[in-house]
């Protein structure tokens, strides 16, 4: 078998054998096949696209190139919830802890920020003691005990997707719905959890622009994921604004916890409790959706679902008097309004624009080994359909030494304020189970 003809193979949109497939993975990640040779298979695929079994075979070589999290030994249904990543997408921190309340085990493996979309993990170390690193026996007790553990990923889950992701990056090959499908598949099936729920974003905030585009890579991580003996479920969400009010580290685990306490924005209340309530179903945990939204008011009323926060708070090292007492967060030195050049109606809020002014700030990375500044970050004042007056503030800038200037610029290009009322989208566009 050559490299060359399986490039050729695809180059002519031809599909791929497993064997074909398990050559390549496992070429590459021993370093026998080189970074050039693969780097042309991938834009072979760019262009031509993996059928449905191609994506499941090379979801396979992912998963199959390192270890796997072994759950078997935690006595309950274990659960993982994945988001395609956003601007001010702070769920994790709402959804697992409500669902953990209702006896599910969150067993969560997340990632880092990089560029406009924020990461789980830089969240969570703003609380101060937070370890994100912990033994594998540490995390299988922890979710036995508490029902909810989130860390990083481990060096030994698939390593072969690691290698590509990093050619996709420098090649401009990471806009292909196959190859992202198979990553975020690999990586999922690779967690362990027995359900696996998918927040695919949409809209200017996302990777995925269109609402086209989302529900062709939702179905392909779907489909993906229940061939291969997982139930999946893929809930499409709008990202064509930020979530929530607030963009930046510390400012997000607080508006996390207020939304825990009942005291969070309304859309992104409504996906938080949306989220719960599908795994609720997914689990037969609840018969109707009804009765699964009602049963997450409850654990939020009862207090049961902050608790569990702050349960997974201390068994991870962290201070978890940072729920009563915000001060205990890293909070930048300076606050500034960035008020409206004119009065009207707020009919878009660009969410990347939005994005970029935190990361201008230095709440998120243009480089992985950027060193970010966890008090920093954007507050929306005023949403899409807001009636907003000349003079008053569009959103507040949290900034300490850096990038007030760009991030106020980047504001008034992402704001579009019109004379006629406007509809709001939803927040959930549509379910792909």
């Amino acid at each position: 078998m050559r490299v060359v003809d399986i490039i050729t193979k695809k180059r002519d949109n031809l599909p791929l054998s497993r064997e074909e497939i398990h050559f390549i993975i496992d070429g590459y990640v021993k370093g026998e096949i080189p970074d050039y040779q693969v780097s042309a298979l991938l834009m072979a695929i760019c262009f031509n696209g993996l059928n449905n079994e191609e994506q499941i075979n090379l979801t396979m070589e992912m998963l199959e190139s390192g270890e796997s999290i072994g759950l078997s030994s935690i006595n309950g249904i274990c659960v993982d919830k994945h988001s395609t990543g956003g601007v001010g997408d702070k769920t994790t921190l709402v959804f697992a802890p409500i669902v953990a309340a209702c006896g599910l085990k969150v067993a969560k493996m997340s990632g880092r920020g990089l560029g406009h979309t924020g990461g789980t993990l830089d969240k969570l170390e703003s609380i101060p003691g937070f370890n994100i690193s912990v033994s594998s026996e540490a995390f299988l007790k922890q979710v036995s005990d508490v029902g909810i553990a989130v860390i990083g990923q481990t060096a030994n889950i698939t390593p072969a997707d690691k290698k590509l992701y990093a050619l996709r990056d420098v090649t401009g090959t990471v806009d292909s719905i196959g190859l992202i499908a198979s990553s975020i598949m690999s990586k999922k099936l690779a967690s362990g959890a027995s359900r696996i729920l998918l927040d695919v974003k949409v809209g200017e905030g996302a990777f995925m622009k269109t609402l086209k585009e989302a529900r062709k890579l939702a179905h392909s991580m779907v489909n993906i994921g229940n061939s291969l003996g997982r139930n999946t479920v893929a809930v499409l969400t709008n990202m064509n604004e930020p979530l929530g009010k607030m963009v930046g580290n510390s400012l997000e685990v607080i508006e996390a916890i207020e939304t825990l306490k009942g005291n969070g924005p309304k859309a992104f209340t409504k996906l938080c409790y949306e989220l719960a309530a599908q795994m609720l179903l997914m689990t037969n945990i609840c018969k109707t959706r009804d009765d699964a939204i009602k049963l997450v008011k409850q654990k939020i009323s009862s207090g049961e679902a902050l608790n569990k926060l702050r349960e997974m708070i201390n068994a991870q090292g962290g201070n978890a008097k940072v729920i009563e007492d915000y001060s205990l967060l890293p909070m930048a030195k300076h606050k500034e309004a960035i008020v409206s050049r004119t009065s009207g109606y707020v009919s878009d809020i660009n969410a990347e624009k939005i994005g970029l002014a935190g990361m201008m700030l230095g709440s998120g990375r243009e480089n992985k080994n950027d060193v970010i500044d966890l008090g920093v970050g954007v507050e929306i004042n005023k949403a899409v359909g807001d009636y907003v007056n000349k003079g008053e503030p569009l959103v507040t800038l949290y900034y300490n030494n850096k990038g007030r200037a760009a991030a106020e610029a980047l504001v008034y290009e992402a704001y579009k304020i019109e004379t006629e009322a406007v509809k709001k989208d939803d927040i959930i566009l549509d379910i792909v189970r």
